[in-house]
């Protein structure tokens, strides 16, 4: 920007440039907190979905931690999707995050909606927690996790991030946890029950969920 104005005439540096983006509350759009921090002492699992026919609803699920800007600071954000029919079986916001959270996510999961075959996560410390794990081996549930580093092999749930970011997040920063629930509730709500999806043949996540449920 301070090259564009200078070549518009304009005799500005980059610091009267930076100041006037914070007075008009303008901010770059970008990925910033990292939170998948591997734990070196704690058992990485295999890949399991490389190949891997995906037919069914509670086949497989997927959990994964993203940072959420606010109008003032930021929140964690955790959701579990059903990969079959893209559904957010659980969700949940916290100012931090730590296993304990996640564990409690995916049990209020199971709770609503039975008990998936595989559950694929990343090589975050949370994930790979004793206290994560046995949750997901008490209940019977297989362990897959994405290599180090291939964010790639979630990707669904890294488009769901990406939906949720650039159209509700970005453009109605929440003022307070209490707001930004609210917010995110009513997006999911209307991710899970009205926005149709092409790879599902333009039908909803929750049609395709629900039905395939019922019928089996």
């Amino acid at each position: 920007m301070t090259h564009h104005l200078r070549h518009l005439g304009y005799h500005v540096n980059h610091k009267r440039v930076r100041r006037l983006y914070r007075l008009m509350d303008l901010r770059v759009i970008y990925a910033k907190k990292n939170t998948s921090q591997p734990n070196k002492g704690h058992k990485k699992y295999p890949y399991l979905l490389r190949g891997l026919k995906i037919d069914r609803p509670n086949q497989v699920w997927a959990f994964d931690i993203t940072w959420i800007p606010m109008f003032r600071g930021f929140m964690y954000l955790v959701a579990i999707i059903d990969l079959h029919s893209r559904y957010v079986v659980n969700w949940s916001i916290s100012n931090s995050m730590d296993a304990q959270w996640c564990s409690e996510v995916l049990e209020e999961a199971i709770k609503k909606h039975g008990t998936p075959e595989i559950f694929n996560t990343d090589q975050g410390s949370q994930f790979t927690s004793i206290l994560f794990t046995n949750t997901l081996k008490q209940n019977g549930i297989k362990i897959s996790m994405d290599g180090k580093g291939r964010a790639i092999d979630n990707v669904f749930i890294e488009r769901l991030w990406r939906s949720l970011k650039y159209e509700y997040v970005y453009l109605n920063p929440a003022n307070g946890g209490v707001e930004l629930y609210k917010g995110i509730k009513k997006y999911f709500d209307f991710y899970n029950h009205e926005r149709i999806h092409q790879n599902l043949d333009y039908k909803t996540p929750n049609s395709v969920f629900q039905n395939n449920i019922n019928a089996a």
